[in-house]
């Protein structure tokens, strides 16, 4: 953590322990801050702002992280059975809504894109007077949406994004995310691609063209190389791109008896089955069996990719089929409201919708400030990740990391994905100042 930063929570700590009455603090010391800031409530109501995509290649992932901060929203205004709301060990929720104000939501389309992706937010902010933005499928717009909330004076509690970038270099000080990284993903998948595979292997990347897949290419480039695999090609394909055939037919000649395929969505469910087609699993190269390794996994993806995805590994956040009390109450809840079992992405927008939640139960204000205090260095669990910390330096969640591989007999449509291995969180920690960035001061905006 920067200096200036460890001085202004220390600051914070100590003022609001020494009365937090005083006209001389800033606001979001007093226990009545509820003006000073940006769409500070004054009603009855408290509006948050859910911005997912709509359209694009994360529809599928956007639709259900819709569902999950609907379920959310029910459940921190009282209604349903309370979700995880029940097992999560901070008690500070009591299903009255926020600081006793009705929860309110609007909605935006990021089409998984920067620009869209902003529009929407400032709109949200401007015109639908949104305190809170969280959501999104994708790292590029994850970045963009986070520094327009700090620039606008409102929190970010970030949806699905795996880039460094976030918590990186692009880190900001209103700006939090619970879903794990890039780093984390090579760091769990490398043990286990070597336990099975071997430590001499050829591998060929294809990469979606923006800075997650840059972050997860060198993730997965440094972990493997570091255990003897050679990198015989990188190459970056668009994040539009809906047919790989021409992508995939190179690698035929590369020599590679491994591909990589750093990309996710629909991407992803469209290059696995044309490298299915093109006869890549079947082939034998170097003497080996030709591997297909998916970084990060979702049960959306798995479900797109059929059959095609059995055997092949990949990390994943969080897993429906985990029986801690926490994701077993989340998989219930979720499951009578819908019909069907919660993807990651949905589990983490529903996790930051009530993470959000809490930290301005414990704050007592809605000030972004306040807020991003309560969330700095909080410890907690039972919400379906085991014990978690929301490191303070960088505002990046550590956790345990899932690997796992597509079933080979899968029972049902949603039963796609087995965990192979729980890598403990002592594994994919990592130094903050490794991706660079300044984390910054909070502002609080008006």
């Amino acid at each position: 953590m920067s200096k200036m930063n460890l001085t202004r929570r220390g600051l914070i700590q100590t003022g609001a322990v020494a009365g937090a009455a005083s006209l001389t603090l800033p606001t979001y010391l007093r226990a009545d801050g509820h003006a000073g800031f940006t769409n500070a409530p004054t009603g009855s109501t408290v509006t948050l702002g859910f911005n997912v995509p709509q359209s694009g290649p994360y529809a599928d992932e956007g639709a259900d992280e819709l569902r999950a901060y609907e379920l959310a929203v029910e459940h921190l205004n009282g209604g349903g059975d309370g979700g995880l709301m029940n097992t999560f060990s901070s008690k500070a929720l009591q299903g009255n809504g926020i600081l006793g104000k009705k929860v309110e939501y609007v909605t935006g389309d990021t089409q998984t894109k920067s620009d869209a992706a902003r529009a929407s937010a400032r709109s949200m902010i401007e015109k639908d007077g949104a305190v809170m933005i969280t959501g999104g499928s994708s790292s590029g717009v994850a970045v963009a949406v986070q520094a327009l909330c700090q620039e606008a004076g409102v929190i970010f509690m970030a949806g699905l994004t795996h880039s460094n970038d976030t918590t990186g270099k692009d880190k900001k000080a209103n700006g939090f995310r619970h879903f794990f990284n890039s780093y984390m993903s090579g760091a769990a998948l490398a043990p286990i691609l070597a336990n099975n595979y071997g430590t001499d292997r050829k591998a060929y990347h294809l990469t979606a063209d923006y800075n997650w897949g840059y972050t997860t290419e060198e993730a997965v480039r440094t972990s493997t190389e570091a255990m003897g695999w050679e990198t015989v090609a990188a190459v970056k394909t668009p994040l539009t791109q809906t047919d790989f055939s021409s992508y995939i037919a190179p690698v035929l000649q590369s020599g590679a008896d491994v591909l990589v395929l750093n990309h996710y969505g629909g991407n992803m469910v469209n290059s696995l089955t044309n490298a299915v087609q093109f006869g890549l699993r079947d082939k034998l190269v170097n003497n080996k069996n030709f591997e297909i390794v998916v970084p990060l996994y979702s049960r959306l993806m798995a479900k797109g990719a059929g059959a095609n995805v059995k055997g092949i590994f990949g990390s994943t956040n969080w897993h429906w089929s985990l029986q801690d009390e926490g994701s077993k109450a989340f998989v219930q809840s979720f499951g009578t409201k819908y019909g069907f079992p919660p993807s990651q992405a949905a589990h983490t927008c529903y996790v930051q919708a009530l993470l959000y939640a809490d930290a301005v139960e414990r704050a007592g204000s809605f000030n972004p400030c306040a807020v991003a205090e309560a969330l700095e260095d909080f410890e907690f669990d039972g919400m379906g990740n085991g014990p978690t910390l929301y490191r303070g330096e960088d505002h990046q969640c550590f956790k345990d990391v899932l690997v796992v591989k597509g079933k080979e007999n899968p029972t049902s449509e949603f039963d796609l994905l087995e965990i192979v291995e729980v890598t403990p969180t002592s594994q994919v920690t990592y130094d903050a100042s490794i991706f660079g960035g300044e984390l910054g001061s909070c502002n609080p905006g008006a």
